[in-house]
């Protein structure tokens, strides 16, 4: 008895290999994304890097905290993946206007990989153009205590630090799809996620100590942690909301039976986006004034530094521009991964029809209709989530750890990447019914 329990157990166990492997795959690759954000530029002094970015806060805060700290010390990986989701943007926005990047997007797998390509393009260009702004605006600018940031200065840095970072952001891209292929979850988004974690101990001992200190006191503290949550909850249940779309399938039954009408559904979720538009939001926002911060220190550079002044965190016209992007990037996803045309042709093909709604063309409608008002549920819902922790996060003066768009990230791909590992558990417990059920009948 206990043999064969043992033997079930390592049974079971063999047949998770594959899922063991996927999640170790995962862990090695952050683990060399966190020793990799601690390599920094050659030429760049460390310590003075990173009081300069502390004093700065505001955009370059945020910076940092999506690159997980590497910006800080000026790592080879401190452009992060946003370079990557730079381009990406484009490209998804060319592949929606251009008329032939719309036939490279039908040719099915081939048409996908040239976009990959282009995307990768673009992103080398960004990433260097980036890494070039950063490498000459750096030799200009000095820690608090008047300490230069960058020991030598001059072209041989200038070519080290374009090298360096452009080969760091390539590389986390490729770290991005492996871990997507062999993993288990987005890679990209994994990467974010990492980096945001890792500065969470330091804000929760940041927050603990301003509570000490008498800075914010224990009912804020508790209302802080009230407001996270709030959120963390209000975002597993607007992340899990679905409207379902009755759908009957007629199927011929045998003898006098004739057709016999099936019952099923067709899920909507109401934020078919998830994190992107944040995410896409965030990059936009922060590559023009992240230049600007660091080019307008200067006494020529007046309305750069005011351009600086009005892009950072908390100030009026961020905040609109970042809801406004964040409503438009919600409408232009949703549209690339949800086509209602062609899910119309499918349910007509299968025999499929939506009560009280015609086959074909009016299907479509319908579901574009219900599409769009889901998607503007799941827009507003995004901006109030990134936004209104932000307000009470300038209000009281709390760690930007803990600001929306951060918890919108940590949630979604923490539950992202639950429901991949349940989805591969059920695909092995499918496959092992269905040895029994063959071993059975053979």
């Amino acid at each position: 008895m206990a043999g064969s329990q043992g033997n079930s157990m390592l049974g079971s166990l063999g047949k998770l290999t594959e899922l063991r492997q996927r999640i170790f795959f995962v862990i090695g690759a952050l683990v060399v994304f966190r020793l990799g954000s601690f390599v920094p530029v050659p030429g760049v002094n460390p310590e003075a890097m990173t009081n300069f970015v502390n004093q700065q806060g505001g955009l370059l805060g945020m910076f940092n905290m999506f690159s997980g700290g590497a910006l800080s010390r000026l790592s080879v990986f401190a452009l992060g993946v946003m370079p990557y989701i730079s381009a990406s943007i484009v490209v998804q926005m060319m592949g929606a206007v251009v008329p032939s990047m719309q036939a490279l997007k039908k040719e099915g797998e081939a048409g996908q990989r040239t976009l990959t390509m282009y995307t990768r393009i673009g992103t080398v260009g960004l990433a260097a153009f980036q890494a070039f702004g950063i490498a000459v605006a750096l030799q200009k600018q000095h820690a608090p205590d008047g300490t230069a940031l960058v020991y030598f200065q001059g072209g041989g840095f200038v070519l080290s630090a374009v090298v360096g970072l452009t080969a760091g952001a390539m590389f986390l891209m490729w770290l991005g799809e492996q871990m997507t292929e062999r993993g288990v979850g987005n890679g990209i988004s994994l990467l974010i996620f990492a980096g945001i974690v890792a500065g969470l101990p330091s804000a929760v001992m940041h927050t603990l100590t301003m509570s000490q200190n008498g800075e914010l006191s224990t009912l804020r503290m508790f209302m802080v942690i009230a407001v996270v949550l709030a959120v963390t909850a209000f975002v597993v249940f607007m992340e899990k909301a679905q409207r379902r779309i009755t759908v009957n399938y007629a199927r011929r039954g045998g003898g006098r039976q004739g057709y016999q009408n099936q019952t099923s559904h067709l899920p909507l979720k109401i934020n078919m986006s998830g994190v992107i538009p944040p995410i896409f939001a965030s990059s936009l926002l922060m590559f023009p004034a992240t230049v600007a911060n660091f080019m307008g220190a200067g006494d020529r550079s007046h309305w750069l530094t005011i351009l600086t002044t009005t892009l950072s965190p908390g100030e009026p016209l961020h905040e609109f521009m970042y809801g406004a992007l964040i409503l438009i990037f919600a409408f232009f996803y949703t549209a690339i991964v949800f086509n209602s045309q062609e899910t119309a042709d499918n349910l007509k093909r299968s025999g499929a029809l939506i009560p009280g709604i015609r086959p074909g063309r009016s299907t479509a409608q319908y579901i574009d209709g219900v599409m769009t008002r889901l998607t503007t549920v799941g827009a507003i819902y995004l901006v109030l989530v990134c936004l209104v922790p932000t307000f009470l996060q300038n209000a009281w003066h709390v760690p930007f750890y803990f600001g929306g768009t951060s918890l919108l990230i940590v949630v979604v791909v923490v539950m992202d990447f639950t429901a991949q590992v349940q989805a591969h558990l059920v695909s092995h417990q499918y496959e092992n019914l269905l040895k029994k059920a063959n071993l059975r009948r053979s």
